[in-house]
This record gives C-alpha cells, structure tokens and sequence, in this order.
C-alpha cells in the first residue's frame, strides 16, 4: 500500500505560478511512474501530465505543455507539478496517482493509487 498526499495548492491571480507537491508514504515510488490529473466543477478528471520512474520521460496534456513541469526527488519520496502562468481555465482539484510501472500512461485507470488532491484557484 501508498499513500499519497497532494500539497501546494491556493488561490493564485492569473501569471502566477504555484508548485504541488505529491508526497508517497508507505512504499517507495521510486520505481513507479507518477502521473498528474485535475478536474474541474462539472467536468470529467483529466490528464495534466506524468512522469515515468526514472524522471527522465515526461508526458504533457497540449493545454499545460510549456507552462507546467514535473519532476521528482526520489530521495525524498516526492514527485512535484510546477505550474508557471497560470490561467483561469487551470482551476481545478489537482490529483497525483502512482502506476506500478515503469512507463507512462494518460489514462486515470491505467493508475493504482491515488491522492485526497489539492485544490488550485486562479482568478483576478
């Protein structure tokens, strides 16, 4: 078992930016690929992005591409979502979820745990 646990969330002004954090506790996810989704109020949970387990390959939705990273620190058991420019249109409840697999994938259900997420607000 994993657990996970979103961070870094708030309420921010359009162009600013925020990190999250997703923290594993439990097991290592060192070897695991982390992926990181959102939904907003009245939409259905989407791709955001991941990251496989060596953090060498990454994987973007085309909305976030160029404004968000993610990276991880396995010493720290902590996989981060960099967001730069933030828009309105990026509120959202934002998850992380851990595959036990090496690659990456852009289907929620292709992910074995998942966090309570953090809620990000950007607005003026």
């Amino acid at each position: 078992q994993v657990q996970l646990v979103e961070s870094g969330g708030g309420l921010v002004q359009p162009g600013d930016s925020l990190r999250l954090s997703c923290a594993a506790s439990g097991r290592t996810i060192s070897s695991s690929s982390v992926g990181w989704f959102r939904q907003a109020p009245g939409k259905e949970r989407e791709f955001v992005g991941a990251i496989n387990w060596s953090g060498i390959i990454t994987d973007y939705a085309d909305s976030v591409k160029g404004r968000f990273t993610i990276s991880r620190d396995k010493a720290k058991n902590t996989v981060y979502l960099q967001m730069n420019s933030l828009k309105p249109e990026d509120t959202a409840v934002y998850y992380c979820a851990v595959r036990w697999d090496q690659w990456i994938s852009r289907m929620s259900s292709d992910y074995d745990y998942w966090g309570q997420g953090t809620q990000v607000t950007v607005s003026s």
